[in-house]
C-alpha cells in the first residue's frame, strides 16, 4: 500500500494518479530510495511519493499536466547516496542533487520537456536557470511544503502530540516563511 503523508488514501487504489506512476512504482531502483533517510523522519522514497501526489492534485486543480507532475514529483530526489555521508559535491547537495536526480532519471526513463525541467529546477531559486514551465514553480512549493509537514509529523509523533494537526501546522508554518520572503 502506498499512501502519501497526511493522507489515508491508498494511492494504489486512486486509479487517476496510480495510472500515471505505476512503471514508476514497479521499477527497483525507484523503490530501493526507501533505504535512504530524508528529512529527519521519512525516506527519500516516501518523501518523493508525497511530493508526487500533491504535485498532481495541485497541477490538476490549476489544469496543468498531472502526469507530468506526478512523475517528476516521484523522480525529482533519485540519487543513491546518503547525502550526510557522501563526498562533497563541487557546490552544495541542495544546488547539486537536481542534477543528480535528472542525470540518473534521464537513464532509466524517458522524459519529456516539462518532466526535465521539473527535475533540474525543483531546487530554484537554488538552482541556475528560472524554471520554464508552471509546473516546475508548482513543484518547488509542493517540495518544500512536504519536508516542512515531514519534519513536523515527526516532532509531533516524538512529543506524542496529535498527527492530525501536523498538516496544519505545516501549511501555516509554510506559509508564514513565505510572505516575510
Amino acid at each position: 500500500m502506498f499512501r502519501a503523508i497526511l493522507s489515508k488514501k491508498d494511492l494504489s487504489k486512486q486509479d487517476e494518479y496510480y495510472a500515471c506512476v505505476r512503471d514508476l512504482l514497479d521499477d527497483k531502483s525507484v523503490l530501493s530510495l526507501s533505504g535512504f533517510r530524508h528529512h529527519i523522519g521519512t525516506t527519500r522514497f516516501q518523501h518523493s511519493l508525497n511530493v508526487s501526489y500533491y504535485n498532481f492534485l495541485l497541477c490538476r486543480f490549476f489544469r496543468l499536466n498531472a502526469r507530468a507532475a506526478a512523475r517528476a514529483g516521484l523522480l525529482h530526489d533519485l540519487f543513491f547516496y546518503n547525502r550526510k555521508t557522501h563526498e562533497k559535491v563541487a557546490n552544495s547537495h541542495p544546488a547539486e542533487h537536481a542534477n543528480i536526480a535528472y542525470y540518473n532519471a534521464s537513464q532509466m526513463f524517458p522524459l519529456n520537456e516539462i518532466e526535465s525541467d521539473m527535475i533540474i529546477n525543483h531546487m530554484w531559486p537554488m538552482t541556475p536557470t528560472l524554471p520554464r514551465h508552471r509546473e516546475t514553480f508548482v513543484i518547488t512549493i509542493v517540495d518544500k511544503f512536504c519536508a516542512v509537514a515531514e519534519v513536523l509529523t515527526y516532532a509531533m509523533r516524538k512529543t506524542g502530540a496529535k498527527v492530525r494537526f501536523a498538516g496544519s501546522f505545516a501549511l501555516m508554518l509554510f506559509l508564514k516563511l513565505t510572505l516575510k520572503l
